[in-house]
């Protein structure tokens, strides 16, 4: 059965025809092509997949796309560091603390690390592990991860 489907997504409203099982994960990046939205495990455990649905993190592997209409939706490419083009101080913090290799986990850690920040400005490292237990990271071991989020916790 095919639907309509409309949402704003980064800013831009869009309005599309799909069939009503699709994934949300799967409209944003089979028909927005907005594939830094990474599908690891279609199951909600790894956390590839974290967007911002209405200004809080979800695993978009995990809802489908109808669920979603009329949503306000941010994805990795939507993430703004500001007019000048520069990238979200996260994702500095990730670049300068090498809190990625290989990247697959890195969009996901990215969108949870700014709603953990968004919910706990300060928190400790205790605080920062168990907020991204969500998110399966098998390159980096964690450490860089954290101390990118503690950077930016830092800055603010």
């Amino acid at each position: 059965m095919t639907v309509s489907v409309s949402m704003t997504v980064n800013g831009k409203s869009v309005t599309a025809s799909i069939d009503a099982r699709t994934l949300l994960s799967q409209f944003i990046r089979e028909q927005l092509q907005l594939t830094g939205t990474h599908v690891g495990c279609d199951t909600a455990q790894c956390g590839a997949c974290t967007i911002h649905l209405n200004g809080r993190a979800v695993k978009a592997c995990s809802m489908l796309a109808l669920q979603a209409g009329g949503a306000a939706i941010t994805t990795i490419e939507g993430l703004e560091g500001g007019a000048d083009g520069k990238m979200h101080p996260m994702q500095e913090a990730f670049r300068d603390c090498h809190g990625l290799q290989c990247g697959f986990c890195t969009p996901g850690m990215v969108m949870s690390a700014c709603q953990l920040l968004a919910d706990n400005p300060k928190p400790t490292e205790a605080e920062i592990r168990a907020g991204l237990e969500g998110n399966i990271c098998r390159c980096t071991g964690y450490h860089n991860i954290v101390r990118a989020v503690q950077q930016v916790a830092a800055a603010a």
